[in-house]
């Protein structure tokens, strides 16, 4: 693997879409450009991202996501079988419509309008997910990379609905077969490539622990789960550990947070990672990239992992976290991991989705400037 500086410095992933990539992104949408007009667009803000990333410190960096609508749907632009809807247009598809008009007024808002990938076919893979984008970012940084991919638990449940995948996956660990074979290729292509870091997004972990069966998540996704959050976990974990047995040369790391999709943080999930530690624990991935910048994350805790990924800031909000007070969180993080074994990030993206960005750019950018120099500070 990759050497780097004690406490290295990286991104969960998604950061602000500049004005141009957010316009172009409207405009491929109605049609008035096409792809390699967006890619001109995209490349560029790509280029400029990682310029910043290495002006303000980031010694791991990432493409932002910039090309992506979310941090999952862009695999529908992908993989044949699979058609980008939101739960309305799947409310014209749906058999019992008034219980899936009950189902719809317990979800969160957001979980109405957010597009998800949907199957509604046999699952191929067309094109890599984000090979071509790893390629482009190694062309213009000599800084280490992480690619950041959607989980295997978090794809399959958001992909599986019944009235409209069961006519070619009879169940939703039938879909996971070939989600895990997917990402498995995706994985090796990557390490292939070059990749330092390959992190895959599991966020709905937390909403099977905390929620209490109560589907509250901003993703269609919640639509799969069974009542029994045991089951669900101990899936999340097989099918995790299935993607990256026996592959090596690369860094993989998985991240659990307690949602993004709101900056009014009593809307948020809250509960200690004690829950899911027992589950965490079992992941044969080099590290878990947790949310520790609130009071909703608990008390740190040890994992038996490898390293940690601990967030130091919170992308919710416009404060500058001052490299003291990262300091301090990294000191509690020191009483259960060695300083190789610990990273510093964000609690989650800064623009997971792409039209409601969790904050600007200058903010973010002032946040990773802090976390860089508490990071400086650690290490002298």
């Amino acid at each position: 693997m990759t050497v780097l500086p004690l406490f290295p410095v990286t991104t969960v992933g998604s950061w602000p879409r500049p004005p141009a990539v957010a316009e172009a992104a409207r405009q491929l949408r109605r049609g008035r450009i096409d792809r390699g007009e967006f890619e001109r667009v995209t490349d560029a803000a790509v280029v400029d991202l990682l310029r910043l990333q290495e002006q303000v410190g980031c010694d791991i960096v990432t493409d932002g996501e910039l090309r992506r609508d979310n941090f999952y749907s862009f695999v529908s632009q992908k993989l044949a079988g699979v058609r980008l809807m939101t739960l309305a247009d799947m409310l014209d598809v749906v058999e019992d419509k008034a219980a899936f008009e009950r189902l719809l007024q317990t979800l969160d808002v957001p979980a109405y309008s957010i597009s998800s990938p949907i199957c509604v076919g046999k699952l191929e893979r067309r094109e890599p997910l984000t090979v071509e984008d790893l390629r482009f970012v190694k062309r213009h940084t000599s800084r280490p990379v992480k690619v950041t991919l959607p989980g295997p638990y978090l794809l399959t449940r958001a992909m599986f609905v019944p009235e409209l995948t069961r006519a070619h996956y009879a169940t939703k660990e039938d879909l996971a077969e070939d989600v895990v074979a997917l990402l498995r290729a995706e994985l090796a292509e990557l390490a292939a490539e070059g990749a330092d870091f390959v992190q895959f997004d599991e966020l709905v972990l937390t909403e099977l622990a905390f929620s209490h069966g109560n589907t509250r998540t901003f993703m269609c996704a919640a639509l799969a789960a069974r009542s029994d959050p045991t089951e669900e976990l101990e899936l999340a974990v097989s099918l995790i550990n299935r993607v990256v047995e026996g592959l090596q040369h690369v860094r993989t790391g998985v991240h659990v947070c307690r949602g993004n999709w709101s900056r009014d943080e009593t809307t948020l999930l809250s509960g200690s990672y004690a829950t899911l530690a027992s589950y965490l624990g079992r992941l044969r991935v080099d590290q878990l990239v947790l949310e520790y910048a609130t009071q909703r994350a608990g008390d740190l805790m040890r994992f038996d992992v490898r390293e940690l990924g601990i967030g130091v800031v919170n992308p919710r909000t416009d404060a500058i976290e001052s490299p003291a007070t990262i300091r301090q969180s990294v000191d509690e993080a020191l009483r259960f991991y060695a300083p190789e074994q610990i990273f510093l990030n964000p609690d989650c993206g800064f623009g997971t989705f792409s039209s409601r960005p969790m904050n600007s750019g200058e903010v973010a950018a002032a946040k990773m400037g802090a976390v860089a120099a508490a990071a400086i500070q650690l290490r002298s």
